[in-house]
């Protein structure tokens, strides 16, 4: 494949001018107007750049979705390229007045949310407008969402209503390992655990009580003994808490739980387990809550593909595209499970995403968008 298009072709001077501008404005998920103020500022870019727009209003408890679409022909019925991103982020409202300032350092650019994923929805819109010039390509939507880095909840069933139409997904989350794009990701399980005892005076009468926490203690036990590492399975008590204080059998003990599975098996298999715990002790009860929050991303054959005519273009380009698994989650695992070819990680390489050292390559912009130019107005799906 023949590039159309360049990292000259960039103007990586005014990119990074506006990529400022959008991390100034700080987008955690829980903060709705601040979520909605970063939709407003891309919403202005695409329609400066000329691109259909159309502003989707959000749930109760999440910010707006937009969606950017290249222009399509009359009577054209193909099915399209849809690219997926968000603008919430995980750090709070302030921290780029503290922690994380928007800095440059030599090729890194710092800044809460640049990496994760701000640069990577500027990369995507600066595609699709030069894409759009390209002539006869695939129809492209961009459908970028609010809650991402929270789940997902509110924006799924829409993802999912774009995804089946669509010829193939691009994700455009950061890149991994140096550049690596992602080819798969494991499934990712949520669950809120609850185990209640009974209280009791610990130096009066503390065989009347039944502790909540030594039962947690043992539960948390049970589940990491679901681990397999050789399977890439990992089960994580992430949090604990319990008790009211030192002087009191504890009553109630809560968990938290993420689970990472790498393919339906083992997700229902785990999940089962999960599900199943029992306590030991009669008087003690579990309340267990969640399920897979995110299906497996496997690569399939078609993504395997497009996988392969996404590498031919990088080594035209002048550079080698490879893929990896990883063990976080994406709205790319919807798309994958529908059975839409994916491909994920095609956003700014760099480091540090949901820290204070977050920041992106300067020199992996230019390159990289016109690899998705390319992919927009080269790619073909049967």
């Amino acid at each position: 494949m023949t590039p159309v298009f360049t990292a000259d072709d960039i103007d990586l001077d005014a990119f990074l001018a506006e990529l400022e501008q959008w991390v100034a404005i700080e987008s955690p998920s829980s903060d709705i107007a601040a979520v909605n103020r970063m939709m407003e500022k891309a919403e202005a870019f695409a329609q400066a750049l000329g691109l259909a727009i159309e502003r989707t209003p959000g749930a109760p408890d999440a910010g707006d979705m937009l969606t950017v679409r290249t222009p399509r022909a009359a009577g054209d019925n193909r099915p399209g390229i849809l690219i997926l991103a968000h603008l919430d982020t995980v750090h709070a409202v302030g921290t780029i007045a503290d922690k994380l300032p928007l800095r440059r350092d030599g090729y890194r650019l710092y800044g809460p949310g640049i990496y994760d994923m701000k640069a990577g929805v500027l990369m995507a819109l600066q595609a699709m407008a030069l894409a759009a010039k390209a002539g006869d390509h695939l129809p492209t939507e961009l459908l970028i969402v609010p809650d991402e880095e929270i789940g997902s909840k509110s924006s799924r069933p829409l993802i999912e209503e774009r995804a089946r139409d669509a010829a193939c997904t691009l994700v455009v989350e950061p890149a991994r390992d140096g550049g690596k794009i992602v080819t798969a990701r494991k499934g990712v399980g949520m669950f809120d655990i609850v185990v209640r005892g009974r209280a009791a005076h610990a130096g009066v009468r503390p065989l009347d009580g039944r502790s909540a926490i030594r039962a947690a203690a043992r539960l948390v036990l049970d589940l990491e003994a679901l681990n397999d590492p050789a399977r890439g399975i990992s089960v994580t008590t992430g949090t604990i808490q319990g008790g009211t204080g030192r002087n009191t059998v504890p009553e109630e003990c809560r968990l938290q739980l993420d689970l990472r599975l790498p393919d339906a098996t083992s997700a229902a298999e785990v999940i089962a387990k999960v599900k199943a715990m029992k306590p030991v002790d009669p008087d003690i009860t579990f309340e267990i809550t969640g399920d897979l929050n995110r299906p497996p991303f496997a690569q399939s054959d078609a993504g395997r593909r497009l996988f392969d005519q996404t590498a031919c273009i990088a080594s035209e380009l002048g550079f080698t595209l490879e893929g990896m698994a990883t063990g976080g989650g994406s709205d790319g695992n919807f798309t994958a499970a529908l059975g839409v070819p994916t491909l994920d990680g095609l956003g700014a390489d760099g480091a540090g995403a949901h820290t204070f050292e977050e920041h992106i390559l300067v020199s992996s912009i230019a390159p990289r968008t016109a690899l998705l130019a390319n992919i927009l107005a080269l790619v073909e799906m049967n």
